[in-house]
């Protein structure tokens, strides 16, 4: 059996991606060898070598699963099993995944290919993998208990199908579903178009993600699988800013994003200095009298929306959930609100006693962001994030979209700030203010007249 240091020797597959054994390799021989990646990067896209051409996805903060052609047959191997995710730097937790990534690595396949997906349980308990959105025979749909028996801690199950049609697609469990996709079981589906579509334009960049959401106490590591609606944690694909990518692009690209939402509640993504079109669900492609420009989408629970657009203004564009609780990290839920309370003296008193008292939110809490306030081992800041021009404040379901003229056609490295042409950055005015034009006194209105109001009743009532 070899260790997993030996396989790190391996490097190189899927962009840095290793392979990983779980078993003797004369028991995995008749399987495609799992995979593994660890690092929290945004991997580069994988061209396709085998099988039929397609432009591929990037996934945000994860990578591509590779595959191997056997007689034909498109052949995955998923491993489920506990993970550790760097959800932003400094802070890791405990979570469920595939392939040692929570979320598990996107799957890309043609329209029309036959696919073998083989599902190793590393878990705790049993699971079954549930491919939603595809259409395929009733016994491949992986409800546990309903469409198959579930796959018990040790067993490998597999899934064959044909990818009937292209589209933007996930997997997750359909066992215990509760805890496991609490604890970040989910991964992205990508079915590329055989040939031209009508409803599919081609695109210069196509990112994908999935919006996940977790409710970790500040110091722990693990998320509570009870919790319904409070999260502490908005996150996409289990990464909150600052530890999310921005996605960089070229001036005049044209860019689709592919998003699906497996937490507790909708999510209106907004995007910063562009329009777009939501071009397909997991429904299919829309068609294109019903499209129309937005710059936010609302995507409920179990959805997917992808968004196209022309990325044609230079810049660092904001992109997040317009929930502004969702841009904010381990937020305290139960923390009532000090605005306008001056409790400097009190604050004096308590230090004496407590020398790193801090007090919070009597101006707001944008001082959140910059206070170096003691915090848990392994946690991060609710507000936080610098930029060019200071702090960020924000957390959560935040990144940047931008977009430079030397972008560089396929070259998906941080570009750094964005250098700001003379006389395009709003500053502090310094000159004298004009007096605002008033109305003379003896050209305003004249005072209205009283008006005599008589009131007539109903026949049959008194005056009183």
């Amino acid at each position: 059996m070899n260790s997993r240091r030996d396989f790190f020797k391996l490097a190189g597959i899927a962009g840095g991606a290793v392979a990983a054994s779980a078993v003797s390799r004369v028991a995995m021989a008749a399987l495609p060898e799992p995979v593994l990646q660890t690092k929290p990067d945004t991997m580069p896209p994988l061209v396709p070598n085998t099988g039929r051409p397609y432009n591929p996805v990037v996934t945000l903060n994860g990578w591509t699963l590779p595959w191997r052609m056997n007689n034909g047959v498109k052949e995955f191997h998923l491993v489920a099993e506990p993970v550790v995710r760097e959800m932003a730097p400094g802070f890791k937790a405990h979570l469920w995944g595939y392939n040692g990534q929570s979320p598990g690595p996107t799957i890309e396949v043609v329209e029309g290919d036959r696919v073998r997906v083989f599902v190793t349980n590393k878990l705790p308990e049993h699971t079954a993998v549930h491919w939603h959105g595809q259409r395929l025979p009733n016994g491949m749909d992986g409800v546990s208990g309903l469409n198959q028996p579930p796959i018990q801690p040790g067993k490998t199950f597999v899934y064959e199908f044909v990818a009937r049609r292209p589209g933007t697609f996930m997997y997750h469990p359909h066992a215990d579903e509760m805890t496991q996709m609490a604890m970040g079981m989910m991964g992205f589906w990508v079915t590329h178009p055989k040939a031209k579509h009508a409803l599919i334009d081609e695109v210069d960049r196509d990112f994908c993600f999935l919006l996940n959401a977790y409710d970790i106490e500040p110091g722990a590591a693990t998320p509570k699988i009870m919790t319904m609606n409070d999260f502490n944690l908005w996150s996409w694909n289990s990464r909150i800013f600052p530890g999310i990518d921005s996605l960089n692009v070229r001036l005049g690209d044209k860019v689709r994003i592919r998003i699906g939402n497996l937490t507790m509640t909708n999510h209106p993504i907004h995007l910063h200095g562009h329009e777009f079109a939501v071009t397909g669900t997991d429904g299919g492609p829309t068609p294109v009298s019903a499209r129309w420009a937005e710059v936010t989408t609302d995507i409920a629970v179990g959805q997917m929306r992808q968004v196209e657009f022309l990325a044609d203004e230079e810049g660092d564009w904001a992109f997040h959930c317009h929930k502004s609780h969702h841009t904010m990290n381990a937020m305290g839920h139960n923390v009532p609100t000090m605005i306008g309370v001056d409790h400097r003296g009190i604050a004096r008193q308590v230090t004496k006693l407590i020398p790193d008292y801090m007090v919070m939110g009597e101006r707001g809490m944008a001082d959140m962001a910059e206070m170096e306030m003691p915090l848990p081992d392994n946690t991060t800041p609710m507000m936080t994030g610098e930029g060019p021009f200071g702090s960020v404040e924000m957390g959560g379901m935040f990144s940047t979209l931008k977009v430079r003229r030397d972008q560089k056609p396929g070259n998906y490295s941080n570009p750094g700030w964005f250098k700001h042409p003379q006389g395009t950055v709003a500053y502090e005015w310094t000159g004298v203010l004009g007096e605002p034009a008033r109305i003379e006194p003896d050209s305003a209105p004249s005072t209205p007249t009283s008006v005599e109001v008589q009131v007539r009743k109903p026949a049959g009532h008194s005056g009183h």
